[in-house]
């Protein structure tokens, strides 16, 4: 029986790239890995060492669907293309976009157009809004680009949108010379127009644009509470829901530890690997509140600054603010305090893989409020917290 094809979930990067390459927006570059070539894909060691009898790995979208095969070399040869998400019927291929809207302006749109934008593009005349929606390229959400470029449109005579993931790669030059290569393949040799600067933005635009991403009061919020067991993160995250809800206006959901591990990661162990699981899906749940404008209180010990900012950038995706507080009471007060009695149990060796005896805490250089709770009251070591959300525009809190 042969060897079934490994598979490998791309990163959101790597899916935009994948989905270029097999429409050929990226000409003249056709595959990942191509010597001096921006458009990489880094496969997992385990996929390619399951991969050495096919010679080939499968990459899938989130849900598991075959779009390609990418041989060790980095050549690919695709499978489908990517079948839901919104605004699907708007990615077309070049090939498509050509057959659809030959003869156009092509102009290349990564923020919302303002009024003087638009007022130069009438004097263009028919023209092709190319939205450039990749992972980390613009200033929206996807949804939220092409919503503003389709309100755009329907303001201007004679305008057509065609979705183009192109993705950052985090260099501006280089990011700019991969989109003129992109933006030449669909038009083909038809007109390029570039936008003028300046000018306010259209109140349908404007509208667009603030519920996308709303000022920070508005903003979905994970605040997040680290640090050693009996450090009194816990306390200080109940406290600070407390408050929250006693003045309302805002949607709350607590994802405490304990709580956490009976109902969402109810049959984790307490190993690294699954320790890290638990961190990962209060992460994802707390992203998802944030994506619909409410407020999620973590208070997890999360000790490894690699799964804080997973957390991080899964916040960052979902357009939620991610708030970190580190809750830094040393050591030797939270083991005096251990009202569980959970350090001495791992002094005695019967807890392995316990936080700040036989395993590590990472200390967050990166937290926006650092907070010792020894020898404080509660309310005192709340009042740095909400000061720092009131400073970063957050909450008002008294």
């Amino acid at each position: 029986m042969p060897t079934p094809t490994p598979q490998y979930h791309p990163t959101p990067r790597e899916l935009d790239d994948l989905e270029l390459l097999t429409s050929g927006a990226l000409q003249p570059i056709t595959g990942f890995n191509e010597p001096g070539s921006p458009v990489t894909l880094e496969l997992p060691a385990a996929a390619v060492d399951a991969a050495h009898e096919s010679g080939e790995v499968e990459l899938v979208d989130p849900e598991g669907l075959p779009l390609a095969v990418v041989d060790l070399d980095g050549r690919v040869r695709a499978l489908t293309h990517a079948q839901h998400g919104p605004f699907r019927r708007l990615y077309l291929s070049p090939a498509q976009a050509q057959e659809q809207y030959a003869g156009r302006t092509w102009v290349p749109v990564a923020e919302p157009l303002t009024d003087r934008q638009l007022d130069h593009l009438r004097e263009v005349g028919p023209v092709v809004l190319l939205a450039l929606v990749g992972t980390g390229t613009p200033a929206l959400s996807t949804v939220g680009t092409l919503r503003a470029t389709l309100t755009a449109a329907d303001l201007l005579d004679d305008a057509a949108v065609v979705a183009v993931p192109l993705a950052s790669r985090g260099d501006a030059d280089l990011d700019h010379h991969l989109g003129v290569q992109v933006v030449e393949n669909y038009a083909d040799g038809d007109p390029v127009a570039g936008l003028v600067e300046g000018g306010e933005l259209p109140d349908e635009v404007a509208a667009v644009v603030d519920f996308d991403r709303p000022p920070p009061e508005r903003q979905g919020l994970v605040v997040f509470f680290t640090g050693l067991s009996g450090s009194g993160k816990s306390t200080l995250a109940q406290a600070f829901m407390d408050r929250l809800l006693e003045r309302g206006g805002r949607t709350v959901t607590s994802l405490d530890g304990d709580v956490v591990r009976r109902h969402l990661s109810a049959g984790l162990t307490f190993s690294k690997a699954d320790r890290e699981t638990n961190i990962r899906r209060i992460g994802w749940v707390a992203a998802e509140i944030s994506r619909h404008g409410g407020v999620a209180v973590c208070s997890p010990i999360a000790p490894f600054d690699e799964t804080r900012q997973q957390v991080r950038q899964m916040v960052d995706a979902a357009g939620g603010a991610f708030f970190l507080v580190h809750v830094a009471t040393p050591l030797e007060e939270c083991e005096r305090r251990d009202r569980k009695g959970l350090y001495a149990k791992a002094r005695r060796g019967e807890i392995p893989e316990f936080t700040g005896i036989s395993s590590p805490y990472e200390e967050p250089d990166d937290a926006a409020v650092r907070v010792d709770t020894t020898g404080r009251s509660i309310d005192d070591a709340l009042g740095e917290v909400l000061e720092g959300l009131r400073q970063a525009g957050y909450l008002d809190l008294p």
